[in-house]
C-alpha cells in the first residue's frame, strides 16, 4: 500500500487520507480513511471533498473505498451526502463503504442507494475486487458474516470478531511467506508474491493459510525441482472416512467428514477439529458444530495451555474430562468459556502421525457432567483419528506439495 497525499477537509472537522492499494489482478483501489465528525451542517462540505478525491479515483483507473470506522456521523448527514454523491457518479464504478458504523449501514440499506456497496471488513472488499475483471461488474451488497446488517444480533457480532481474530493470527504467515518468496526469487514487492500465492492457492483448492505455512516450514528448493523423485501416492486405504463417496482431494470436505463422524460416534451435541498449523506449532480450529459462542472465542483465541486439547496433543493419547466445573486439568478461562457455553464433559483425541508426532485434536463436548465414552467408543474414536492422520499426510505430500511445485515452476520460470 503506497501513501499518497490526502487532502484535509478542516471546515467539516473531518480528515480524508487517501491511499492507493496496490496488488488487485485488473484494477487498483483508492481507499479512503476518514476520521473526524460530521453533523447536517458539515455534510455538503464533505460531500464536496469526496468528490474531489472520487475524480482523483476516477482518473487514476481506481476503485474507490472508502473507510469509515473512525468517523462519527449522523444518519440523516451520510444519507445525505453520500446520495448527492452517488448522483452525480452514474455511470462510474460504485463507491464501496469499508467498516461503517451501524447508523450508516441502516441509512445506506434503508435509502437503498444505488452505487454504494457495504463490506463489514476491507479485506471483504478487497477479496471481491481481486476477482472482478477490468470491467465493471456488480458486488454483491453485503459479504458480511453479519446476517443482518441493519440490526445485527449479539451472534453475529461474536462471528464478526471471531473471523478479525483469526484473520490477525494468519496475517504474520503470510507475510512470512511473501518475504520468502521475494528474497528467493527476486519479486518486485509483497503484491506480487500475494499474488502468485493466492493463484496457487485457487488452482490447487488449497486454502491460503495452509500454503503460506507449508512455503515457510518447507525446505528451500535447490534445483528446478522443489522435491526430486517424487513420485504419485495412491490415496490411503480409509475405514470410516471412505465411506460417502468422498473426494480425498478436497480439504475442507474431508475434515468435516471426521467431524461428522466423531459426532456420530460419541453421540455429542457439539464438537471441533483442529490441525496443527507447523509455522506457529499451535493448533489451528478448522471445522466446529454445536459450539456455543464462548467457547468458539476461547478456541480462536489460541490459549495453548489448561485445555483438553493441549493435553491430548502433548501426552499423545485420549483425554477425558468427565466434569468441567472441577477437573484440575482445565484453567479458569478455559472453565469460564466452556461453562458459559454449557459444555460439562469433553473428550479430546489426538492425530497421531506415523512417527508419533501430534498433528491435530478431533474435541467432542456434552451438555451433562460424568458424560464418558465407552471404551467401544473410545476404540472407534482413536480407528478415526488413524483414519484422520492417513488421510491428513496423504493430502500433505500429495495436494500440497503438487501446489509448491506448481508454485516454484512458475516463479523460477519467471525468474530467469
Amino acid at each position: 500500500m503506497k501513501p499518497s497525499s490526502g487532502r484535509p477537509a478542516a471546515p467539516a472537522r473531518l480528515v480524508i487520507e487517501s491511499s492507493v492499494v496496490e496488488g488487485l489482478p485488473a484494477e487498483g483501489a483508492l481507499l479512503l480513511r476518514m476520521s473526524g465528525s460530521l453533523d447536517a451542517h458539515g455534510a455538503e462540505l464533505w460531500s464536496e471533498e469526496l468528490r474531489g478525491h472520487l475524480q482523483q479515483a476516477d482518473r487514476a483507473g481506481l476503485r474507490p473505498v472508502l473507510d469509515m470506522a473512525h468517523v462519527q456521523l449522523g444518519g440523516a448527514a451520510v444519507l445525505r451526502a453520500l446520495s448527492e454523491t452517488t448522483r452525480t457518479r452514474a455511470g462510474r464504478p460504485d463507491l464501496i463503504i469499508v467498516r461503517a458504523r451501524p447508523g450508516v449501514r441502516e441509512a445506506v440499506h434503508l435509502a437503498r442507494l444505488t452505487g454504494v456497496r457495504l463490506y463489514a471488513t476491507l479485506d471483504e472488499a478487497l477479496r471481491e475486487l481481486a476477482r472482478a475483471t477490468s470491467r465493471v461488474e456488480e458486488l454483491p451488497a453485503w459479504r458480511s458474516q453479519i446476517a443482518d446488517p441493519v440490526r445485527p444480533s449479539y451472534e453475529d457480532l461474536y462471528q464478526e470478531v471471531r473471523a478479525l481474530r483469526a484473520r490477525v493470527r494468519t496475517a504474520p504467515v503470510i507475510g512470512m511467506a511473501q518475504g520468502v518468496l521475494m528474497a528467493r526469487y527476486g519479486l518486485p514487492d509483497s503484491g506480487a508474491a500475494f499474488r502468485v500465492l493466492r493463484d496457487a492457492s485457487q488452482r490447487f483448492n488449497v486454502p491460503l493459510r495452509v500454503l503460506v505455512s507449508a512455503v515457510v516450514v518447507a525446505r528451500a528448493p535447490a534445483g528446478e525441482v522443489w522435491f526430486p523423485g517424487r513420485r504419485p501416492l495412491p490415496v490411503p486405504q480409509l475405514r470410516i472416512l471412505a465411506h460417502g463417496g468422498r473426494d480425498p482431494r478436497y480439504r475442507r470436505q474431508m475434515i468435516d467428514a471426521v467431524l461428522h463422524e466423531a459426532l456420530a460416534i460419541g453421540r455429542a451435541p457439539a464438537g471441533y477439529v483442529q490441525f496443527v498449523d507447523p509455522a506457529v506449532n499451535a493448533l489451528t480450529l478448522e471445522t466446529h458444530h454445536g459450539c456455543a459462542e464462548p467457547v468458539l472465542d476461547h478456541l480462536v483465541r489460541g490459549r495453548g495451555e489448561g485445555t483438553a486439547d493441549a493435553a491430548a496433543r502433548t501426552r499423545g493419547r485420549q483425554v477425558s474430562v468427565p466434569d468441567v466445573a472441577t477437573d484440575p486439568l482445565l484453567a479458569d478461562d478455559c472453565r469460564r468459556a466452556l461453562l458459559a457455553g454449557d459444555a460439562r464433559a469433553l473428550h479430546s483425541v489426538p492425530v497421531l502421525s506415523s512417527a508419533g508426532s501430534c498433528t491435530g485434536v478431533i474435541s467432542l463436548h456434552w451438555t451433562d457432567a460424568g458424560h464418558r465414552p465407552t471404551a467401544a467408543h473410545a476404540e472407534a474414536l482413536a480407528l478415526l483419528a488413524a483414519d484422520t492422520s492417513a488421510w491428513l499426510s496423504w493430502y500433505h505430500r500429495s495436494v500440497l506439495l503438487d501446489a509448491l511445485e506448481h508454485l516454484h515452476r512458475a516463479l523460477a520460470h519467471a525468474a530467469r
